[in-house]
This record gives C-alpha cells, sequence and structure tokens, in this order.
C-alpha cells in the first residue's frame, strides 16, 4: 500500500537516492561517474558511453572536443575532432570539409553514426551532430 516503489514514467531511468545511490557512487570508478554526470546534465539519456560503443554498428554518443585538427585522407581535406565523454575517447571525422561553424575544442556535441575502429581507435565517419550551447546550458 504505501511501501511500494512508485513506477516511473516509460523510458525514465529509476532514482539512484539514498543508500543504493550512495553504494554505487562508491564502487563506480571516476570515469564513469563522470561520462554519466556529463550525459545527465545534457539531457541524453539515450545516449551510449563511448566506451561502450562497439564496432560495426550505430551509436549515439556525447562529450566535450577536446581537439580539431584538419588532416588530409587519401589526399582530401579531412575534418578530425577527438570527442571525450568522460569514458573513453572517438574521433570523429568529416571527409571533404576543411571547417565545420561550431567545431571548436571545448564544445559539447551529440554525434550519431556507425562506429569503426581504425589504428587501435574508434572512429565515426560523417556522423551526424548537434552542437550543444556554450557552458552545457
Amino acid at each position: 500500500m504505501g511501501t511500494e516503489p512508485r513506477a516511473g514514467r516509460p523510458g525514465e531511468r529509476p532514482r539512484t537516492g539514498g543508500l543504493r545511490g550512495l553504494l554505487r557512487r562508491l564502487t563506480a570508478g571516476l570515469d564513469e561517474l563522470e561520462a554519466e554526470e556529463l550525459r545527465e546534465d545534457l539531457g541524453a539519456e539515450n545516449a551510449t558511453p563511448i566506451a561502450a560503443c562497439a564496432e560495426r554498428r550505430r551509436f549515439r554518443v556525447v562529450g566535450t572536443l577536446r581537439t580539431v585538427t584538419l588532416r588530409p585522407r587519401g589526399g582530401a581535406p579531412a575534418l578530425e575532432a577527438e570527442l571525450y565523454d568522460g569514458s573513453d575517447v572517438i574521433d570523429l571525422v568529416w571527409l571533404g570539409r576543411r571547417k565545420i561553424i561550431g567545431i571548436e575544442p571545448g564544445r559539447v556535441v551529440l554525434a550519431e553514426g556507425l562506429v569503426s575502429v581504425q589504428d587501435g581507435r574508434k572512429v565515426m565517419f560523417n556522423p551526424r551532430y548537434e552542437l550543444r550551447p556554450m557552458g552545457g546550458q
């Protein structure tokens, strides 16, 4: 009657307050907590931690751009950006592009695309992306 947990809305994550939340925070790694906090702050609950992304599957990730460089691939320009979410990094590569307005270090980006692995690094080529407001607002 009054002691059963109340059901949340469909798709809503269970609350991790109280003792259960404290135990999870104590046992989780700092990187894992940072990644989860970033996804929550950005309202990207359906984003996958980069560390959990498998090769040859589509994923949606969110994180902060650490570096942005122009690096030619096969004689054509390619804009590369390293995205970090607290769990791992993934390289976002836009082929044939020299610059994309808003793609700059420190910017928070939500990206979606097919993950591949090149030279031991996770890569997304020509991902769909959303720029998040500066300051994580």
